[in-house]
């Protein structure tokens, strides 16, 4: 479970849009012929795939820039390229989501580029086109002139290797001790079995095989392979270590002790890029000052969404606010809302696609009643709001002895019935402003209404939604309770 996870929920969508980061590394083309396998080749005992189309999105460091972009940030990625039209369809793929580039045109060296062959949703065949090998003195010169210029104001930056040649040892260390000496968070997802060109950073991020490469170690035995990751950390001078382990989860390993953050079930599809997904996120998290403990946590949950999509396909912000929305509805408090947090939490459920019923009242000694009506509003959509009265509302409404119970215990009561997926309190004497604010596509209200005296009915049904009328429950009322009571006392 999260730490905080309310106040963790208003970083990512408060803060992280006012992030910069920076992403130095091996940026490439990712290239995809789509189709439908039908038969085996009479030629060869190989599957054949009808092409039906064909796509490109932007890969390995750039793949990584598009996560943050997704996730809300600003972002610059910096890398090599050939010059040539692949160089042209990465840098429009880019641009067209926000993101700046500053590549460095690499002579005889082609812009990188992976096709993938996919029949249904399964990856059949990938065929690379690059030229490996060390670049010119000036070409890393050039690379490492445009990283430094865009640190200052940089909350984050990240190292994106794939050993394809931009980030040399000595690149890295120049973009390591440059950045840490600003007090810029510095992350790498490695490929060189040798972490020493790491050293300094503020983490690595290696999977499990890269893992035991560098620390020379049996990839099966876990318990030793993180020992020896604890080793490593000390050693390398970095705060901690974030370790992939696939189905497993994700360690978190720092000198001296580390702990695993399970894996979140999904069926898995294609496991492409799922580790620049962990980066970004992990970058994000940092650059907004989280523990490294919340950080992995959010990167373990992200990666269990982008496992379930085809292709280096980068997770979004409202597809992980989605994702901790179940750990969310376990906690009551963290329901009730303010006005403008409640906008910001429709506008999420709507962009997942959810339907969003809202009904109101004063909940005054909530009863039997009250939980069949809220029941039946919860069955017309796939989110609840319950708006309620404040405590100066009510006393205009009902007069100086009501509410029997005040707003905060009565919020905080309707929030932990799992009906209900978001309660907030209203000032004014009726909801309207409300309904405005959030646009519902559904108001729900009890029997003893009719449409046309629902408050919102027109503006709801102008908007496409409805207006719900539910029966009541005979003999249950606050006022019939609080009668009761009097008759009891006495």
């Amino acid at each position: 479970m999260i730490e905080h996870l309310h106040e963790v929920m208003e970083k990512i969508k408060q803060k992280w849009a006012a992030k910069r980061l920076l992403v130095v590394g091996d940026v490439m083309l990712d290239k995809y012929i789509w189709g439908e396998v039908g038969r085996i080749s009479p030629e060869a005992p190989v599957p054949v795939v009808r092409a039906t189309h064909q796509s490109h999105q932007p890969g390995g460091a750039a793949n990584v820039a598009m996560n943050i972009s997704k996730l809300g940030a600003q972002v610059v990625v910096i890398g090599f390229t050939g010059g040539d039209e692949d160089e042209s369809l990465l840098t429009e793929g880019l641009r067209t989501h926000g993101i700046s580039t500053e590549f460095v045109v690499s002579e005889g060296f082609p812009t990188i580029t992976k096709q993938r062959i996919l029949g249904g949703r399964q990856q059949m065949l990938r065929v690379d086109s690059e030229r490996l090998g060390t670049r010119s003195e000036s070409d890393y010169e050039r690379l490492l002139e445009r990283v430094l210029a865009r640190l200052a104001g940089c909350n984050a930056v990240v190292l994106s290797d794939y050993a394809k040649g931009a980030l040399t040892a000595e690149v890295c260390q120049a973009v390591i001790q440059t950045a840490r000496g600003q007090g810029i968070p510095v992350l790498v997802d490695p490929k060189s079995a040798d972490f020493a060109r790491y050293r300094g950073a503020t983490t690595i991020c290696p999977n499990r095989a890269e893992l035991s490469a560098a620390v020379h170690g049996d990839s099966y035995d876990l318990k030793a392979l993180l020992h020896a990751a604890e080793v490593q950390v000390q050693q390398l001078g970095i705060e901690f270590l974030s370790a992939t382990l696939g189905e497993r989860g994700i360690a978190l390993v720092r000198a001296g002790n580390s702990f695993v953050v399970p894996a979140v079930a999904r069926q898995v599809f294609d496991v492409s890029g799922a580790g620049d997904t962990v980066i970004a996120v992990l970058a994000l998290c940092l650059a907004s000052g989280l523990t490294p403990e919340t950080s992995v946590e959010l990167a373990n949950i992200a990666a269990g969404i982008v496992v379930g999509k085809v292709g280096t396909v980068p997770v979004e912000k409202y597809e992980l606010l989605a994702a901790l929305a179940p750990e969310i509805a376990l906690h009551g408090e963290n329901k009730v809302v303010t006005r403008q947090e409640l906008t910001q939490r429709v506008a999420q459920w709507k962009a997942n696609g959810e339907r969003v019923a809202f009904t109101n009242g004063c909940f005054d000694l909530l009863h039997v009643g009250h939980i069949t009506v809220l029941e039946q509003a919860r069955g017309f959509g796939d989110r609840l709001i319950v708006a309620i009265n404040s405590d100066t509302s009510i006393r205009n409404l009902k007069g100086p002895g009501r509410p029997v119970v005040g707003e905060t215990d009565r919020a905080r009561v309707l929030a932990a019935l799992a009906a209900v997926d978001a309660v907030v309190v209203f000032d004014e004497p009726t909801p309207l402003e409300v309904i405005v604010a959030t646009r519902p596509d559904v108001i729900v209200k009890g029997g003893d209404y009719a449409v046309d005296t629902v408050v919102g009915a027109n503006e709801v049904m102008c908007w496409g939604g409805q207006v719900k009328i539910v029966p009541l429950v005979e003999g249950h009322s606050t006022t019939q309770i609080l009668k009761m009571s009097v008759g009891i006392s006495n």
